[in-house]
């Protein structure tokens, strides 16, 4: 047997103790496995070390040597390895690759288990944190309290009647199930939150679908009672917490009492029992279900859904009863749908329910009323705040008007009121006449005085100072002018033209395009403009045609100029683009934009202004809880044209006072300017004028306000005035505010209008101009301009075709009067850009002007 074979002798006496002390010690973390590596020698005390091998063995020894720290020992003898002595073994060290990486299942559990202990404890103590809410305080609506110009109280209102809470026995069942149907479904199954109706409404909004809320009935509640908090997320976390603790711990009735008694129905009807009083005058246990089913549709949004009207251009009194009677008829048809109503007791509802008469108007007689819906609208466009948060009350709100100008204004509008209208005697003609004002401070934009109309007390809501849809007729002049003076015209070679250039003014005058062609009518044939009277005119200056308010001018000159130059004029005075008559036709510079009166006289400040327009505002402070709120200072001039054109245009506007359709006005006794405005059939009728410190406009028209429509009708034999006129009854109104609200002021003069423009003659007229170059394009019309114009068609009524009318018979039809005519009337909107200042052509900045030699812009308030 060889030697390296044979077995060691075992110690003697040792035993298996021994016989381990006497085995060789194994290899170190560096040696290589499976090598004999001595620990002593005969020759010294370290045995011989091997020769060096090469770098690939080095290579492979280190690698051997760290695997030996996952394996455990040399050569892989033990296999996988133990886990270190980490708290969390992870990447874990008992794996290789990427298998370190894989969680184990323990690692798994263990972190969810912990997750969701978390998330248990903190949902439990975030529940016990929070407290009940308490319909009691959260129904206690405080009044808002609004004060004149002089801080002297105006009015106090809301408050009263939202303080009666009731208790659910005195909530008809049928209330109860329409909300439930329309709000809730699962309200008496589920937890006071609803995670699939969350995730719906997530899914709704993110695919483009219809857009609907997740909250439960529970959670609205909840958010009733935090209606001052700010919209954070620590407010939607303590609802969420604060609608868990209602749904487990209190009864469903209770929630859904609590709920009704401190939901916004409008009105400024806080709970169920204010609701019923506001809307049917009857107590909430009397009402029956087309009352319930009505009330559970105006808890959508009382500003969208309430039939009188809201806030905003889309919350008008006709958009809203119109989505309320379809919510209406959808809350019965899913109260059916849901099982909570027999379709036989369906079928008896079919009428929309009747309503008394808003209780908003107690207290609100004359023109309070519409200053506080005034003032209330600019508030809440300016702060961003819900029509929910402003009747809940708290504020003081300081407005600008001035009562003594108001009061002034309103028996105006009533003295001639009174001498003109009968409604006994001209059933036929005078009844349904309205009358709307609104006078605005030429130095600040304040507006200082309104008339809405008879008052809420005499059961009138809308508020005519602030309406649109009635066309102002040739009131809408002079942005024509303005801008032919500012941009100039195709004639003038690119220059602003002058008030002295001349232009066919005979009736019925065929109108030539931009192109220099004739527009054509449905026909085909040649547009005629028709004038209010057959005179023939002939050539006159523009400043003739504004003094007498000839047509055919300025429907010649609209083209001349360009369309979006005048409405780029406008915009910068004040008039808001919703307003204006998209349509580039012939009839848009005669006045068939619509904005409303406290538009047009914040809009003709800007001409007393001499060109720097200011946003009209009815609010100067507002306070709430103590604190002044920021926003309500004074608006910033902004120029909207240069000065030399707004002198010019009130230079010609005096003339009109002076000399032609505005003469009533003379009796005002100081410089003052104006323009008279009529529109076809007489269906509106406007003056609007101004003073260097006051711009006022007064409108009437002719509507049903209980007809769906609100369409306009003529008023012609009103007051027994065979056709009236805007410098009828509309001018002497005016004068007489004025002279009352300007009485013992000093008598200012406005500034001396510079020289402007060239003179550039439309085609055809008799003296040519040097100056005014006539361009290539520009055709004389398809009748010689210097002939007289033929015998006009017999007309049958009406008003001639436009070019955009396909179907339309120019036999049977005759011009337009003194503007056009629209239909309907919606309610306008204050504040807000009214769009970018023209430039100006002569590089000039402009005087900041108002008062002879002003040389400061004065931006305070009187």
């Amino acid at each position: 047997m060889s030697e390296h074979r044979r077995k060691p002798p075992q110690p003697q006496g040792g035993g298996r103790a021994s016989a381990r002390r006497a085995a060789p010690p194994r290899p170190g973390r560096g040696a290589p496995a499976g090598r004999d590596v001595p620990t002593a020698s005969h020759s010294g005390p370290y045995a011989q070390q091997p020769a060096q091998g090469s770098r690939a063995d080095a290579r492979r020894a280190a690698q051997r040597g760290s695997s030996g720290r996952g394996r455990g020992g040399a050569g892989g003898a033990r296999g996988a390895g133990s886990p270190d002595k980490r708290l969390i073994n992870y990447p874990r060290s008992d794996r290789d690759g990427w298998k370190r990486f894989v969680p184990s299942w323990k690692l798994v559990s263990g972190t969810a288990l912990g997750f969701f202990s978390v998330i248990v404890a903190g949902t439990g103590i975030g529940i016990a944190m929070v407290s009940t809410p308490d319909p009691n305080k959260a129904a206690q609506a405080q009044n808002n309290v609004f004060y004149w110009a002089d801080g002297s109280q105006m009015v106090a209102t809301g408050g009263s009647m939202n303080r009666q809470i009731v208790p659910i026995s005195s909530i008809p069942r049928s209330m109860r199930d329409a909300v439930i149907a329309a709000e809730n479904e699962s309200f008496e199954t589920d937890k006071g939150v609803d995670p699939m109706g969350i995730a719906r409404a997530v899914w709704n909004m993110g695919t483009g679908g219809s857009t609907q809320g997740g909250s439960t009935i529970t959670q609205q509640y909840v958010k009733n009672t935090y209606l001052d908090s700010d919209q954070t997320l620590k407010r939607k976390v303590t609802e969420l917490f604060i609608a868990i603790r209602l749904g487990v711990t209190e009864e469903k009735d209770t929630v859904l009492a609590g709920y009704l008694n401190t939901a916004y129905y409008g009105r400024d009807a806080y709970g169920i029992q204010a609701a019923a009083r506001a809307y049917f005058g009857k107590d909430s246990q009397d009402l029956n279900p087309s009352e319930c089913a009505f009330l559970a549709a105006v808890l959508k949004g009382p500003n969208l859904y309430n039939p009188d009207g809201g806030i905003g251009a889309a919350a008008t009194p006709e958009l809203n009863e119109d989505r309320a009677r379809k919510r209406w008829a959808w809350v019965l048809d899913r109260e059916v749908e849901v099982g909570r109503m027999d379709p036989a007791e369906r079928a008896k509802h079919t009428e929309f329910p009747a309503r008394v008469e808003s209780e908003q108007a107690r207290g609100m007689t004359g023109q309070i009323g519409y200053l506080v819906d005034t003032a209330k609208a600019y508030v809440m466009k300016t702060k961003g705040i819900t029509a929910e948060e402003m009747a809940m009350g708290g504020y003081r709100i300081k407005t600008t008007f001035e009562k003594p100008k108001v009061d002034a204004m309103t028996k105006a509008v009533e003295d001639i009121r009174a001498g003109l209208i009968d409604e006994k005697k001209r059933p036929d003609t005078d009844t349904f006449v309205q009358f709307g004002a609104a006078s605005v401070d030429v130095k600040t934009g304040a507006l200082v005085a309104l008339y809405g109309g008879p008052g809420w007390d005499k059961k009138y809501f809308s508020n005519n100072a602030n309406t649109s849809g009635v066309p102002v007729g040739s009131t809408w002049k002079p942005y024509v002018l303005a801008a032919a003076m500012e941009y100039g015209t195709q004639n003038s070679g690119g220059k602003g033209i002058s008030v002295d250039s001349k232009y066919q003014a005979n009736d019925l005058t065929v109108i030539n395009n931009r192109e220099g062609k004739p527009l054509r009518d449905s026909s085909g044939n040649p547009f005629r403009q028709k004038n209010e009277s057959p005179t023939p005119f002939g050539y006159v200056t523009l400043n003739e045609a504004m003094e007498k308010s000839i047509n055919v001018p300025f429907a010649q000159l609209v083209f001349d100029v360009g369309h979006d130059k005048v409405k780029n004029v406008a915009k910068s005075t004040g008039i808001l683009e919703e307003s204006i008559n998209p349509n580039n036709d012939a009839s848009f510079a005669l006045g068939t934009s619509t904005p409303s009166a406290i538009r047009m006289a914040d809009s003709y400040a800007t001409f007393a202004a001499s060109g720097m327009h200011r946003e009209p505002y009815s609010v100067t402070a507002v306070e709430k809880n103590g604190e002044k709120l920021s926003g309500f200072e004074t608006p910033k001039d902004q120029r909207a044209m240069d000065n030399a054109v707004a002198d010019n245009v009130t230079k010609v506007l005096e003339n009109v006072i002076e000399n032609g359709t505005g003469k009533k006005a003379k009796k005002l006794g100081r410089p003052a300017a104006g323009k008279t405005g009529t529109t076809d059939e007489n269906k509106s009728a406007w003056f609007v004028g101004y003073t260097p410190e006051l711009s006022t406009s007064v409108v009437l028209f002719r509507t049903d306000p209980n007809s769906a429509e609100k369409k306009l009708i003529s008023m012609k034999g009103v007051g027994d005035i065979p056709s009236l006129h805007g410098g009828d009854i509309p001018a002497e109104i005016w004068t007489e505010y004025m002279g009352a609200a300007l009485k013992g002021a000093p008598v200012k003069d406005f500034p001396e209008a510079e020289d402007l423009g060239v003179t550039a003659d439309s085609p055809g007229a008799p003296s040519p101009t040097p100056t005014a170059p006539v361009t290539p394009s520009q055709a004389p019309s398809s009748l010689p301009p210097s002939s007289p114009p033929p015998s006009p068609t017999p007309s049958k009524g009406g008003r001639p075709c436009k070019p955009w009318e396909l179907y339309c018979d120019p036999d049977t039809t005759s011009g337009t009067t003194d503007g056009g005519t629209n239909s309907g009337t919606t309610t306008g909107i204050i504040g807000g850009p009214s769009g970018s200042p023209s430039p100006s052509p002569t590089g000039r900045p402009g005087r900041p002007g108002g008062l002879t030699g002003s040389t400061t812009t004065d931006t305070t308030q009187d």
